[in-house]
This record gives structure tokens, sequence and C-alpha cells, in this order.
């Protein structure tokens, strides 16, 4: 068993190298083990091309030896998509052992592809590091079985729930491991979305700036129903190199003349119903699942975030709490205007992991 859980965490980390390049597809990592020796790795690299199962395969470069082991992140696909199907592959490779760690999420394909493997002679041993391979493709996950974009709000307090002091000071909350962990989970999402508030406030980028890669933009979504940014010069998300991957989500009552003048400069406007926070926040993820948009992070001030929670449709949390105390109760807290009248009905999180990063811990989980 410590020989499983080592060479699971082994196909964990060749997963990872394709971090979040593989999306409407999940992240998978697969080994070939030969005699107890792992002889051939891979990963699915992206949507529409090899799965991982045929990399490992590919990179041996030949059949594998009698009593050969698989070792796949993921339970290996028993349908044909734009590739084919990779139980077929490993039954024509010959394996005998598949260890595998999460199962498929689809509802209709769940552990079909163990049954084929299983009813053509092959050992089929599943949940080896059963956790950390479902947390592995949060997004993923999700899209499966809902068809809809996973919503996750990430915020940053004190540890009395204060993202800013009472005259907005909130550089630097967290520290320098936090603010590092953020830009990789920004990698990992599709799109980014926050408020106009926080754009005129705070000029953010919304990029992803790592020091081991290119400085990367995922689509970046501005909420801003009165269009207050519209003629706001000198703000980086309409003027940086990635201004065409930046698109306003306004009211459908919107002028069609600063809608026009907006797409003119090549900014994507998306006009919604606004007559509430549910309906507004609703018909965005519906037009996000059309888009083919998996994930969105969230990331905004107090106002914006519980409105996100008041409304329940957010499903996901990263919250990042530093060891640092306003004691202020004007100080600006990191959820408002979704008041919990009891704490029977407070909003709790499933699923949970901690990391501790510097002097900062990052809680995350699944909101219900």
């Amino acid at each position: 068993m410590d020989d499983y859980q080592n060479w699971m965490r082994q196909a964990l980390q060749e997963a990872r190298r394709a971090w979040g390049e593989t999306h409407p597809n999940p992240l998978v990592g697969a080994l070939i083990v030969e005699a107890g020796d792992i002889v051939a790795r891979g990963w699915h690299a992206r949507s529409g091309e090899a799965h991982a199962e045929i990399n490992a395969l590919r990179s041996l470069g030949r059949l594998p030896k009698p009593g050969a082991t698989l070792v796949v992140t993921l339970e290996p696909c028993s349908t044909h998509g734009r590739t084919g199907a990779c139980t077929n592959a490993i039954l024509n490779a010959g394996i005998s052992r598949v260890l595998a760690g999460a199962a498929d999420p689809f509802p209709a394909h769940a552990g079909r592809g163990f049954t084929l493997l299983r009813s053509a002679g092959v050992e089929v041993i599943t949940g080896v590091l059963e956790e950390e391979c479902t947390d592995l493709n949060l997004i993923f996950n999700h899209w499966a079985v809902t068809g809809q974009p996973l919503v996750a709000l990430k915020t940053a307090s004190t540890l009395d729930g204060r993202i800013a002091t009472r005259t907005g000071q909130s550089q630097w909350i967290t520290g320098a491991a936090a603010r590092a962990d953020v830009m990789l989970w920004r990698r990992y999402f599709p799109a980014i979305a926050t408020s106009a508030a926080t754009v005129l406030a705070d000029n953010p980028r919304l990029t992803s700036r790592t020091a081991d890669a290119p400085e990367w933009c995922p689509v970046r979504f501005i909420f801003d129903r009165r269009l207050r940014t519209a003629d706001r010069g000198g703000l980086n998300v309409f003027e940086d190199a990635f201004a065409a991957r930046t698109i306003i989500v306004t009211a459908d009552t919107a002028p069609a003349g600063q809608v026009a003048a907006l797409e003119r400069r090549g900014i994507t406007v998306w006009r919604l119903d606004v007559r509430d926070d549910a309906t507004l926040f609703g018909a965005f993820k519906q037009k996000c699942a059309a888009a083919g948009l998996t994930g969105v992070l969230v990331e905004g001030g107090g106002t914006f975030s519980g409105a996100w929670l008041k409304a329940r449709a957010a499903d996901y949390l990263f919250h990042y709490t530093a060891p640092k105390v306003l004691a202020d109760t004007e100080a600006l807290p990191a959820f408002a205007g979704a008041p919990c009248p009891a704490l029977e009905k407070a909003f709790t999180l499933q699923h949970i992991r901690h990391a501790v990063l510097g002097d900062d811990i990052l809680t995350r989980g699944h909101l219900t």
C-alpha cells in the first residue's frame, strides 16, 4: 500500500504539469510500473489531445512487460470522444493491473471503465489517494455533475474577519506566500470576476504572475451595472496586453450608445437581467456555461462577496487568514449584506482543506 500511495503521488505530480491548461477536461497523470519500477510517465496536456494513459504508453515506446501496472489519477475513459477509449488502449497493451485514484464524476460513466477492465481480466484497485485525486479536479468535477461553472469566492482577512481598515487600506493583509498561492489558483481557473468598485479602487491586473512562468490572463469579468468604469482611463483591465480578454457584465437596460462605444474599443459587453443578485448571477452562470467557461474565481470586496453568498450563487470558498487583529468594528468585513439570523443558518464548508502559507492559513471547501 505504501508503494501504491507513492506511485499515486508521482502520478499527481504528472497531472499538475498541465495546471490550468486542460479545461474543460480534467487534469490526469499516469505511470507504468514494471516489477516495482516506474518505467514511463504521462499526463493529459490539453483538451483534444491524448489522455494521460495514452501518453504514458507512448512514452514507454514498447509494449509493457507481463504483469505491468498502470497507475492513473482518474478512472480511464470508456467512451470514444475526440480520442479513443483509454480502456481499449489499456487492454491492447496487455496491462495486468490498474491502480486508480478517483472515479469518473460523470454519473453515466462512473465506474464503467473499471467494470470493463475487470470483465476483461484486469485487476483494478480503486480509491488510492482518492481525496487528493478528487481535489485535483474541483472545476471538472462540478462541471461534470451540474453542467455549470464552479464559482469560487476568494477572500483574505485578519483573524477578526476584516479585509481592510476603516479607511480602505488592505495592502497587504496576507504575506508573500499566501499571495503567491493566489496566483497559482488564478492560473487554475479559466475566468476571474470582480466588481467595478474594486477596479476603481485598486486598479488590479487580475492576471496570474508566478516566478517560473510568463504572466497569464484568464477571461476577466467586471461587474459594472452602471458602467462606471467605461469612461475611466488608465485601468489595467482595459489597457494592458490582455484587454481583449476583459468582459463587462452590465444591466440589460444599459444605454446602447455606451455599449456600442465600448465594443468599438474591442471590449466585450454582456448585458444581463439585473433585477436582483440571484437573477443576475444565475444568468451570468448560464452564459458562462454556454461559452464553455467551466470555472470562475471571484475576487472582490465584502459587499461583492456577500452578494454571491446571499444569492447562494457561489459554490466554493478560498479564505486566507492572516495572524492580525484590527479590533475595529468599522473596519471592512470579508462578507457584508448577507445577514445570518441563526447559527444553524450559517454558510458552511464541506470537504475542507487547509494549508499553511508562511504565517497565513488557507481554508477552502465547498459552500453549503
